[in-house]
């Protein structure tokens, strides 16, 4: 593996409180989408080193409920990466806090592209 796009994968754990919930009592996706964006966005300035911004997320797959007082943890990867934009996949892992058991929640994929200080797009390389 490319030791750049190694260096650039990002993991990030958190708690699901009764705030983060729907009316399902479950994670509300939206929420589920902004912490897996951050994780993202984090993952493609690791690896570009250059401002970045969100353009797409596709194949986005809600597998099994998450619920409060769960762990969650969140991984983002860089799967491809071109001149100006790089595709990264975030997995989303729920943990039950006791027991320990542990499975993927959500899946998706988000483009992000280098842009400047006019939100031109730029090269990375």
């Amino acid at each position: 593996m490319n030791k750049l796009i190694e260096k650039s994968e990002t993991s990030q754990s958190r708690i699901v409180f009764p705030g983060d919930l729907n009316d399902h009592d479950t994670l509300f996706g939206g929420k589920a989408m902004q912490w897996m964006d951050e994780v993202a966005y984090i993952t493609a300035i690791r690896y570009s080193g250059k401002k970045m911004v969100t353009v797409t997320v596709n194949e986005v797959y809600f597998l099994n409920p998450v619920k409060s007082g769960s762990i969650v943890q969140i991984n983002g990867r860089i799967v491809k990466a071109g001149n100006v934009k790089v595709l990264i996949g975030v997995e989303m892992y729920c943990e039950e806090m006791i027991t320990g058991k542990r499975e993927k929640a959500i899946n998706a994929m988000f483009t992000f592209a280098a842009v400047n200080h006019e939100n031109k797009p730029v090269r990375i390389k």
